[in-house]
């Protein structure tokens, strides 16, 4: 799924493009994808220019002309392409036909994220909901350790959870539980100050490099021009079961809980749900 350097390399290579674009026709190939009627999403959209384009967690946000907001989840397989080559829309569901350049397009193999329009009251609201940016300056190695300290959610669910940080997928919180010498299963409200400040270094040096490397592609994954990430090749544990860990050589293992894969070192992450053993 994209998580906030995915996201933020694809608001980069669109922030110097559709600035000043006017929405001059839409094409709604799988209303699926929408989060209301498409009338009504057509109708608040088409006419208007696009101002400016942001990201809010793992959410795309361009806010345009007549108080708009167009928000962008790209749930686990969407992309956001400006298509200059229709091979890059393999399975296309809204279109957008600019005033000038290329159509920007919303493709999604599985469909699972989502597009809506709102107003700026109502995208406020629910940018309130969210948690802070991880490399935000809010986002302090002691706001860390006092939100850590009211939870008993194992510290990968924790980290997961939107409203708690914006933008941390299941990639880049077991990238940075390893780095930070951290069992994924561990009780939130287990984890030290010291660890709190040592797990608060290693998020936000795991998705700085993760943008800087434009990304994880794995599978789906692609930036605005549909190009792949390269930061795959720079991971410590995400999808390296049974290989050695980089920095003991012990072999990496793979457990489920959450619904979700979790990868960890058993010698630099000891301990568990119980806590450290």
């Amino acid at each position: 799924m994209p998580e906030l350097p995915e996201v933020e390399t694809i608001v980069r290579g669109l922030r110097p493009l559709l600035p000043g674009k006017t929405i001059q026709e839409l094409q709604i190939l799988h209303a699926d994808v929408l989060r209301q009627p498409s009338g009504e999403f057509s109708d608040r959209l088409q006419g208007h220019t696009f101002e400016s384009v942001c990201r809010r967690g793992k959410n795309i946000v361009a806010h345009l002309t007549g108080d708009t907001v167009l928000v962008v989840n790209l749930g686990m397989t969407g992309r956001l392409v400006l298509a200059r080559d229709e091979t890059l829309t393999t399975h296309p569901a809204v279109r957008f036909s600019l005033s000038a350049g290329p159509a920007l397009v919303y493709d999604d193999v599985r469909r699972f994220g989502a597009v809506e329009v709102m107003d700026e009251a109502e995208w406020a609201e629910r940018d309130r909901r969210l948690g802070p940016e991880p490399l935000s300056s809010s986002f302090t190695a002691r706001r860390l350790y006092a939100d850590l300290a009211r939870s008993v959610s194992p510290i990968r669910s924790w980290l997961l959870d939107q409203r708690r940080v914006a933008g941390v997928g299941n990639i880049y919180a077991n990238e940075a539980l390893h780095l930070a010498g951290i069992h994924p299963q561990r009780p939130a409200r287990s984890v030290t100050e010291g660890e709190a400040r040592r797990l608060h270094r290693a998020i936000r040096w795991t998705l700085r490099r993760a943008v800087e490397n434009r990304g994880t592609t794995l599978r789906d994954y692609r930036d605005a021009s549909g190009n792949p990430g390269d930061n795959a090749a720079h991971l410590r544990v995400y999808g390296r079961d049974q290989k050695p860990c980089p920095r003991c050589s012990t072999r990496i293992c793979r457990l489920v809980f959450g619904n979700r894969t979790a990868f960890f070192c058993p010698r630099c992450q000891p301990g568990g749900a119980g806590g450290i053993t």
